[in-house]
């Protein structure tokens, strides 16, 4: 595990998450710097999905702290305590992007309008700025010929690109991926890898959640070994997978 440093883009102290009695994630303590990718591995239930959420206030926690730059979240809380995390909570969320799984696209929007959704509705941006924006992503993502097409006109490939470009829309400081190749055959996964390697070059800081070790080799430059929800290794890709510890 790597020291806390007061450079860390987003830091994590002493989290603890539990679901009734299972403790799914275990004192974890960790940190992301700006423009670092890093993919959090490990066997399925260890934490890594629900340790995604928690950045993202998707999920709250009973123990422990989520710094994202000076927004400070803390555990559960009642009274004007909550109400005070749940305005931190949409703060963290407009400077961290999220990727789901399952793309989470408005069916009866195009590629375009669902890209500009949230810079319209949130950001309060003019419509012309948030379509030119919109337009530039999608060209980004090399699908500005697909910028009238809806959700289920796109492959799953496309479709995971257009929520990518969706989460970048909202200029976050770093962008969560849950899983962003696992639904994909092995042509989509490859047009995903490319795109995440591109965004990895160009300087976007992006935490992971990932079994496949070819997106691990191909666009972190740092992994974390997850299991029983505590962190077990942190270091290089290479180290990670390769190392004596390895899971799958």
């Amino acid at each position: 595990m790597t020291d806390m440093t007061d450079e860390a883009l987003i830091t994590i102290e002493g989290l603890s998450k539990r679901f009734g009695t299972r403790t799914v994630l275990d004192r974890v303590g960790v940190h992301f710097e700006k423009g670092g990718v890093t993919a959090l591995v490990g066997p399925s239930g260890c934490g890594k999905s629900t340790l995604l959420r928690c950045i993202n206030g998707l999920e709250r926690f009973d123990e422990g702290r989520i710094r994202v730059g000076a927004l400070e979240l803390g555990p559960r809380s009642t009274g004007a305590a909550e109400n005070e995390a749940k305005r931190t909570m949409h703060a963290i969320r407009l400077v961290v992007g999220m990727v789901f799984q399952q793309y989470g696209l408005f069916a009866h929007m195009t590629a375009l309008a669902n890209v500009m959704e949230a810079p319209v509705h949130v950001r309060r941006q003019s419509p012309r700025e948030a379509r030119e924006r919109a337009t530039a992503l999608l060209d980004r993502v090399g699908l500005s010929h697909r910028r009238d097409a809806f959700p289920r006109e796109l492959s799953g490939g496309e479709q995971q690109r257009v929520a990518i470009a969706r989460a970048l829309a909202m200029d976050p400081t770093a962008l969560l991926l849950d899983e962003p190749t696992s639904a994909l055959d092995p042509e989509r996964k490859a047009e995903v890898i490319g795109l995440l390697g591109t965004l990895a070059k160009d300087g976007t800081t992006m935490i992971l959640v990932t079994h496949e070790p070819s997106v691990v080799r191909g666009v972190a430059s740092r992994a974390i070994l997850l299991r029983d929800g505590r962190i077990v290794a942190d270091g290089t890709p290479a180290d990670v997978l390769d190392g004596p510890r390895r899971t799958a």
